[in-house]
């Protein structure tokens, strides 16, 4: 569907799940696990669940991976995606033994003949489906066309579009990732303005922990900021609760997500003459699990501190032998430097649970 405005889109369902159309944008990862391996995928999943993780992708590689599919579903509370390359077979059987969603490359999967017959189990059961490209499977056309740029990224993935369209399918969510983190965004902002298609963001073989953050970051949240993105992906060559703990924190960072305790501190400087950056790792730690909309400041000197944090719920800031713990910015209690930490830990208890 061309998309004459921008970054709107149409709404789509994953197995209970809706993106885009409004919709709240959802964290995706994808198990490491062969999904044949019933026990250990799913003890994956549950554990990514309890992370954040919205919707879950798995490989299938053969048979007894489609399989696996509806043993895993019965034990999950996540939509299943089904990854699929090179066999309209193994899509089908994906498809029905309850995958929610399936994530194919039209090229690779034989020709017109295979992708009808796997665009007509999609309509059947009611699923969407994932297309696009990556830069490393650009269709030839493109690639010799415009060479490595958006263009031809965007091109390519309005191609594998329009050939399902073409059999009718109308749920489909589209993506166009590269390892680049400028083509990544400037792919993704061209093709919000060419299809209503929720988009699914990623920056992929972004490398391990540190750089994949930093680079995913640069690129999603420069997307998110732009309304840009309706799942995301952050893929880090690690274990998966990374991807999703990281994605959360991405979202609340370009204020996606509310509902949790923004902690802020300042890096200190010669003025701070106590542990102001062990306290504020213990405090970081400490709200992690709390789902509520709060805002705590850490801050290394009472020069600024309770001035520069004035919009927090609750705050401390030290000198050299005493704290002072302030609410919006007025201080409510000085007290001495030993006794800091405990009574700011009282108050932040009694804030958070109430």
């Amino acid at each position: 569907m061309l998309n004459m405005g921008g970054m709107k889109t149409v709404k789509v369902n994953i197995g209970g799940v809706a993106i885009g159309g409004g919709e709240s944008v959802k964290i995706q990862s994808m198990c490491t696990r062969k999904t044949s391996e019933v026990s250990a995928v799913t003890e994956q999943i549950i554990s990514l669940e309890r992370e954040g993780c919205e919707i879950i992708r798995v490989s299938v590689l053969d048979e007894s991976d489609a399989a696996a599919i509806k043993f895993i579903k019965d034990k999950i509370n996540i939509p299943l995606v089904a990854d699929i390359h090179f066999s309209a077979d193994l899509a089908v059987k994906a498809i029905e033994n309850g995958a929610d969603k399936i994530r194919i490359n039209p090229g690779n999967i034989g020709g017109e003949k295979n992708i009808k017959l796997v665009a007509d189990c999609l309509k059947l059961h009611k699923i969407p489906v994932r297309v696009g490209a990556n830069t490393g499977s650009v269709e030839k056309e493109f690639a010799e066309k415009y060479g490595r740029s958006e263009t031809a990224l965007v091109e390519s993935a309005l191609k594998s579009v329009s050939v399902f369209e073409k059999y009718g399918v109308s749920d489909i969510v589209a993506s166009v990732k590269a390892s680049d983190v400028a083509l990544t965004v400037r792919a993704y902002r061209l093709l919000s303005k060419k299809c209503d298609y929720p988009l699914h963001i990623g920056v992929t073989e972004a490398g391990t922990e540190d750089m994949a953050v930093v680079k995913s970051s640069a690129a999603l949240g420069s997307l998110l900021i732009d309304g840009i993105g309706n799942t995301l992906r952050i893929s880090i060559t690690d274990n998966p609760e990374k991807e999703v703990l990281a994605a959360r924190r991405l979202l609340r960072a370009v204020g996606l997500d509310k509902s949790y305790v923004d902690v802020i501190s300042c890096p200190t400087c010669g003025r701070c003459l106590w542990d102001s950056m062990g306290l504020a790792k213990k405090v970081q730690r400490f709200v992690e699990p709390y789902k509520k909309a709060a805002k705590i400041a850490v801050m290394g000197c009472v020069v600024n501190g309770p001035g520069e944090a004035r919009e927090c719920d609750l705050g401390i800031a030290g000198a050299q032998d005493y704290c002072v713990i302030f609410k919006k910015g007025e201080v409510y209690e000085r007290i001495l430097s030993e006794k800091a930490e405990e009574r700011f830990f009282f108050e932040l208890k009694k804030l958070l649970n109430d």
